[in-house]
C-alpha cells in the first residue's frame, strides 16, 4: 500500500484529492438542489488561487555566487554579494518530470539500455535477450522460461513492484559489460483473476501471481550475464542453500551495482521483515557477503533505508532506526561501521548535500517545535559539530549553493504561508527574498486551518489534528463534520505546509484531519504500538481525536462523517462500524475489509505472520463488525482493482446483507484502485448529515421536495 517516501506521497493524494473539483457540469443531479451548493459554487473555485505564494524555486550558478528564479511571469538573477535581483527576461517554464512509458502500477520496464548506449537488454515471452539499441542482432540470454513451467526472467511480480519499489528487473553494470536480472518461479504461487472490460461485449481477464497473507511466495533468484565471456552466473543469495520462504532471502530487492561495478548490491529480508541485510555479491563467483544487518524484533525493519555513497565509492552514509529513531551512520563497503554521524532522539529525514572537502553532511531532521517542522542540520562526517541552521518555529525546504556558503530557505507552517530567505552557512538570514500575498484569501473571507492536539486512546501520547472551517463560519451555529483521512502506518494527516481550507467546507461542513499512533516521523517505538493491531490502535486514536472536539459549541457531535480511499477506505468503514457513537456516515473507497485479502509483503510487515497473529487478523476483519452498523455507509469499489481486489468490498456487502443492514453501494465499472465521484459523495453526506434531523427520522419533507427526481 505504501512503501518508500514517493509511494507514501502517492498514497496520500487519495486524501489530499478531497479538495473538490468545482466544475458544476460534474455535479450529480440532486446536488445542485441541496443546501450549501450555491455557497460552494460561489467560493470554492477561488480557493486554490487565493494566495500568491512567496516560495521561490531557485537554480544556483556553478560558482554559488548567484541564482535564478521565476516570479510574476519574469525571470530574475540574484547576485549574492550585491544582495540584488535583476530582471533578465520572461519566466522560463519549470522543467517537468517526464516519465515516458513508465510501467503501470506494480509493473516493471520491459527493457534497459546499457550505460554506453550500445546494447539493450529486454524481456520477452518470459526470457531475457540482448540486442542493439534498435532491436537488431537479437541474442537470447535465457531459454528456460515458458508458460508451462511458469519461470520468467527479467521481470518481477506485481507485489515486488507495488510493495518493494521494483520498477525494473534488469540492471547494467557501469561498464556495460554485465547485466543482472531477476528469475522468478510462479508455478506454486496462487493466482488472482481480475476481470477487465466488463462494460464491453466481450470481457477479458488478467491472471496475476498475487501472494496474499499466508500464501507461498514466489522463489526468486538473481542472475548475471557477462557479455565478454557469454556466461550466465546465478548469484548465491542464501549461503549455498536453496530458496526457502521464511528466512533471510525470502525477498530480494533494491538491486544496484557498486560505484566501481565490481559487486552487485541488494537488500534481503526474511518473510516477517524484522531482519534486513544489505549485501554485496561477486558477479564472477556469485558469492554474497553481508555489508549491513538490521534487526528490530519488536516489529519490522525499514525495507529501504536511505543511503548515499561518498566520492571514493567505498564509504557510504546509511540511515538506521536501530536506536529507536532514524539516524545516520558512516560505513565502509567492507561492512565496517566507521562511526555514527547522528544520535538524535528525533528522526533524521533526508540527506540534502555532502561537502566532502570540508567534511560536512547537510540533512533534514524533525527537530522543530513539532515533528512536522523539518529543520536543516549540518554535521561533520565524524559526528561532531552538529548544528541546526534553521528556525524551529517553521517547516523548512532549502536549496544549497554549490560552494556550501548559502542556502535559499522556504519556510512555512500550516497557518503561515511560505516566505523565502537567503541564509548563510551559519544560519544567519542575509536577505528576505519573497513573502506570500494573502489579499485575495482575506477578501474571500477564508479561514486559516487550525491545528489542535489530543491524547491517544491509551492516555499516553499527544497527537495532532487539523480543523478546516467554511468561509462563512459562524461560531454560534452547529456544524456537521467530515473526517478526511488516509490513516495508514507511517503517514501524516497533520502537516506544517501551509494548508488551504478544504473546499468541502463550503457545503457547510467542518473538515478534520487526524494522526493516531500510526503517525510517521515520531520514532520506531511509536509504530511498534500499531504492530499486529491494524484497525484497532489507530482507529481508537482517530475516535479520540473526534471526541476531543465535542466540547466545541459549534461542533455537532451527532453529525460526523468519515471518508477515505485505499487504507483510508478501511479507516472510514472501520470507524463507522467500531464506533457508531462517534461516526454517523462513512464513504469507504477501495477499502481492505480483511487483511487476509491483501498482499503478504505489505500486510505481514505490519500485522506479523498469520500463524503468529490470527487473533489480530480476526479483530481487524470488518465482516466481524457488520452487526454493528447503525449509521449510513456508502461502499465504492472499481471492478478493475488489481491492488485492493473487489472481493474486499463484496465480502463486506455480503456480511451486511446477512446482518440485514441497509447501506449503499457505488461501483466503478472498468475502474481500478480509485475513489467514487466526489459530487455523489457530497450528496450522500449532505443528505445524511445536513438534511436528516437524526438517524431514525425521515427526511424533512420541505427539503426532500427540493431534490426529487
Amino acid at each position: 500500500m505504501h512503501k518508500n517516501h514517493l509511494r507514501v506521497i502517492i498514497k496520500m493524494t487519495f486524501a489530499i484529492a478531497l479538495i473538490l473539483p468545482v466544475n458544476s457540469s460534474f455535479a450529480q443531479s440532486k446536488l445542485k438542489k441541496m443546501p450549501g451548493y450555491e455557497q460552494y459554487q460561489k467560493v470554492a473555485p477561488h480557493i486554490r488561487s487565493s494566495v500568491e505564494y512567496g516560495s521561490l524555486f531557485v537554480t544556483w550558478s556553478e560558482d554559488g555566487n548567484s541564482f535564478t528564479y521565476n516570479q510574476d511571469g519574469k525571470q530574475y538573477k540574484y547576485d549574492v554579494k550585491k544582495k540584488k535581483a535583476t530582471e533578465i527576461g520572461d519566466a522560463k517554464p519549470s522543467p517537468r518530470r517526464r516519465f515516458g512509458n513508465r510501467p503501470a502500477r506494480g509493473r516493471q520496464y520491459a527493457s534497459a539500455e546499457s550505460p554506453n548506449k550500445q546494447f539493450k537488454a529486454f524481456t520477452k515471452d518470459r526470457n531475457m535477450y540482448i540486442s542493439n539499441p534498435d532491436g537488431s542482432n537479437v541474442m537470447p540470454i535465457t531459454t528456460e522460461g515458458n508458460d508451462d513451467n511458469q519461470i520468467k526472467f527479467g521481470i518481477a511480480t506485481w507485489v515486488y513492484g507495488e510493495e518493494l519499489g521494483q520498477n525494473t528487473a534488469m540492471w547494467w553494470s557501469p561498464d556495460s559489460k554485465k547485466v543482472a536480472f531477476y528469475r522468478f518461479d510462479e508455478k506454486e504461487a496462487k493466482k488472482y483473476y481480475v476481470i477487465y472490460n466488463q462494460t464491453k461485449i466481450q470481457d477479458s481477464v488478467e491472471i496475476e501471481a498475487y501472494p496474499k497473507v499466508g500464501a507461498k511466495n514466489l522463489p526468486v533468484d538473481l542472475m548475471v550475464y557477462d557479455l565478454d565471456t557469454k556466461k550466465t552466473t546465478t548469484f548465491d543469495l542464501r549461503d549455498g542453500k536453496p530458496y526457502e520462504d521464511g528466512p533471510i532471502g525470502t525477498y530480494i530487492y533494491n538491486i544496484d551495482w557498486s560505484p566501481d561495478g565490481t559487486e552487485l548490491l541488494y537488500h534481503s529480508t526474511n518473510r516477517k521483515q524484522d531482519i534486513m541485510e544489505y549485501k554485496a555479491a561477486n558477479p564472477v563467483t556469485g558469492k554474497s557477503r553481508v555489508v549491513v544487518r538490521e534487526e528490530w524484533p519488536a516489529s519490522f525493519t525499514r525495507n529501504s533505508p536511505e543511503m548515499r555513497f561518498l566520492e571514493d565509492g567505498k564509504r557510504f552514509i546509511w540511515a538506521s532506526e536501530r536506536s529507536g529513531f532514524n539516524n545516520y551512520y558512516l560505513y565502509n563497503i567492507d561492512g565496517t561501521l566507521i562511526n555514527p554521524i547522528t544520535s538524535h532522539d528525533f528522526e533524521v529525514s533526508r540527506i540534502i548535500d555532502i561537502d566532502e572537502d570540508k567534511g560536512y553532511l547537510y540533512y533534514y531532521a524533525r527537530s522543530g517545535d513539532n515533528h512536522m517542522k523539518i529543520q536543516l542540520h549540518r554535521v561533520k562526517l565524524d559526528g561532531s559539530q552538529n548544528t541546526r541552521l534553521t528556525d524551529p518555529s517553521y517547516n523548512h525546504s532549502v536549496t544549497m549553493s554549490p560552494n556550501g556558503k548559502y542556502f535559499v530557505d522556504v519556510a512555512q507552517t500550516h497557518n503561515t504561508p511560505p516566505f523565502t530567505n537567503l541564509v548563510n552557512s551559519k544560519g544567519k538570514v542575509i536577505d528576505k527574498l519573497a513573502k506570500s500575498d494573502m489579499t485575495k484569501f482575506n477578501e474571500l473571507g477564508l479561514k486559516k486551518v487550525e491545528a489542535f492536539t489530543f491524547t491517544s486512546a491509551d492516555g499516553e501520547t499527544e497527537l495532532h489534528g487539523m480543523l478546516h472551517f467554511p468561509s462563512n463560519f459562524d461560531p454560534n451555529k452547529k456544524y456537521p463534520s467530515i473526517l478526511a483521512i488516509y490513516g495508514g502506518p507511517s503517514t501524516n494527516g497533520f502537516r506544517e505546509n501551509f494548508t488551504l481550507p478544504n473546499a468541502m467546507t463550503e457545503y457547510g461542513f467542518l473538515v478534520v484531519n487526524l494522526d493516531g499512533r500510526n503517525v510517521g516521523g515520531r520514532g520506531k517505538k511509536m509504530l511498534d504500538k500499531l504492530y499486529g493491531n491494524l484497525g484497532i490502535v489507530e482507529m481508537d486514536d482517530f475516535a479520540e481525536g473526534i471526541k476531543s472536539l465535542h466540547n466545541r459549541p459549534y461542533f455537532n457531535k451527532d453529525k460526523v462523517g468519515v471518508v477515505g480511499t485505499s487504507y483510508g477506505g478501511t479507516t472510514a468503514a472501520t470507524s463507522l462500524l467500531r464506533f457508531p457513537e462517534v461516526y454517523h456516515a462513512a464513504v469507504a473507497n477501495s477499502a481492505v475489509t480483511d487483511w487476509r485479502n491483501y498482499d503478504n509483503v505489505y500486510t505481514e510487515r505490519y500485522m506479523n505472520l498469520l500463524e503468529n497473529n490470527l487473533e489480530g487478523y480476526e479483530a481487524s476483519s470488518l465482516m466481524n463488525y457488520a452487526e454493528n452498523l447503525e449509521g449510513e455507509l456508502m461502499i465504492f469499489y472499481g471492478t478493475n482493482d488489481n491492488n485492493v481486489h473487489p472481493a474486499n468490498s463484496l465480502q463486506l456487502i455480503q456480511a451486511l446483507q446477512k446482518a440485514g443492514k441497509s447501506f449503499e453501494v457505488q461501483v466503478g465499472p472498468d475502474q481500478g484502485h480509485t475513489r467514487m465521484n466526489i459530487e455523489r459523495m457530497m450528496e450522500f453526506f449532505i443528505e445524511h448529515l445536513v438534511i436528516r434531523d437524526s438517524w431514525t427520522s425521515d427526511i424533512k419533507q420541505s427539503e426532500a421536495d427540493k431534490f426529487k427526481n
